[in-house]
């Protein structure tokens, strides 16, 4: 499984805004048509499917919880990520 994070460049926590940004940053520099690179058509269809995935609500949540169940990431940034979202659910504003 690939990280669809890492293909866009950002962080765990990055918001829809930040996604979309990133997104068309990357699909303009890698699009086939723009890029001669050899491997540009494979890394723009991986930049086209993290951001589909990311995009979608429901699809982002399914693919953090497999991250987070599989340790894709480091393990000690995937239990900071898991603390930092507990405490924000148990502590007032």
């Amino acid at each position: 499984m690939s990280n669809h994070y890492e293909a866009l460049g950002l962080a765990g926590s990055a918001s829809l805004a930040d996604i979309k940004k990133a997104f068309r940053q990357k699909a303009a520099q890698l699009h086939p048509d723009r890029n001669p690179a050899p491997d540009a058509a494979a890394r723009f269809q991986a930049v086209q499917k993290a951001y589909e995935v990311l995009s979608d609500d429901e699809q982002r949540q399914a693919y953090d919880e497999n991250r987070r169940r599989n340790l894709l990431d480091d393990p000690l940034e995937t239990a900071t990520e898991i603390w930092q979202a507990y405490f924000k659910s148990i502590l007032p504003p």
